[in-house]
């Protein structure tokens, strides 16, 4: 009797690969437009303006926009609020502020998602910390992407590059429950759902052309969430502040591809 072959994740071909490319850098661009802007006294709609601004000119469409009945081109987060918070006029930016800002754009059917995680002005030793052990988190989620990895080979290396952050940092985060990664290509959110934390060695395997969204969430102090009455931002139980990092990697014979690449 012969072994059934392990399922695999979704995989592009490289002239595919090389269309999200295009489509992520257009996401790369708006969101260092949008960092660029991120002033005190700036409003985070200001700023979803200057996304649209910059995905439409480059002959893209805001993949966030209208999503389920979602209002903005990006999902802007501010302190406490972990993710999809919707940009407003009375959301002011101010000195301190940690501010996460997630962005997708489709360019010729392919779709490019990403977030970044900065300050406005000044933030504390805290605050550095969090936003630090979140980048350290996806970049170790992102050195995972390798054939023959299984997908939670990938959510483990994320969780142990949250604990080695912990170590460096010597402190504690929470790592956000019910949130994660995703598959995505010729639509936005595809499966598999990618844990952010989990033991190796479990779901499909990883080829070459697979493509995941490595999205990690950390906080400093709970990993409790709650969806408010609009019933799209979520926010900590606790207040804590939140941070959340995440690129669109392909997996490629030569190691992981980052296909929403921002200009430096």
């Amino acid at each position: 009797m012969g072994f059934r072959k392990p399922k695999v994740v979704p995989f592009r071909s490289a002239g595919e690969l090389d269309a999200m490319a295009e489509a992520g850098a257009v996401v790369g661009r708006a969101l260092v437009a949008v960092r660029d802007a991120a002033k005190v006294g700036v409003s985070t709609l200001e700023l979803d303006a200057i996304a649209e601004s910059v995905i439409r000119g480059a002959g893209a469409v805001p993949s966030f926009k209208g999503y389920h009945g979602f209002p903005g081109s990006i999902c802007s987060s501010v302190n406490d609020v972990v993710v999809h918070g919707i940009p407003a006029a009375d959301v002011i930016l101010a000195e301190g502020d940690l501010v996460s800002i997630d962005c997708g754009a489709i360019l010729d059917g392919w779709h490019g998602d990403s977030a970044w995680t900065f300050a406005v002005g000044e933030i504390s030793g805290d605050d550095q910390a969090l936003n630090e052990a979140t980048r350290l988190s996806m970049e170790a989620g992102i050195a995972a992407m390798i054939p023959g990895n299984r997908l939670t080979d990938v959510s483990h290396a994320i969780e142990q590059g949250t604990h080695a952050a912990e170590a460096k940092f010597s402190r504690s985060f929470g790592i956000v429950a019910g949130y994660g990664g995703h598959g995505i290509g010729r639509e936005m959110h595809l499966d598999p759902f990618l844990p952010n934390e989990g033991k190796p060695g479990r779901g499909p395997q990883l080829v070459v052309g697979s493509t995941l969204a490595i999205e990690p969430m950390l906080t400093l102090g709970t990993v409790d969430t709650t969806v408010l009455e609009d019933e799209w931002t979520v926010v900590t139980d606790d207040g804590s502040r939140s941070s959340h990092w995440e690129h669109t990697v392909a997996v490629t014979e030569d190691g992981p591809r980052i296909l929403t690449v921002r200009p430096s």
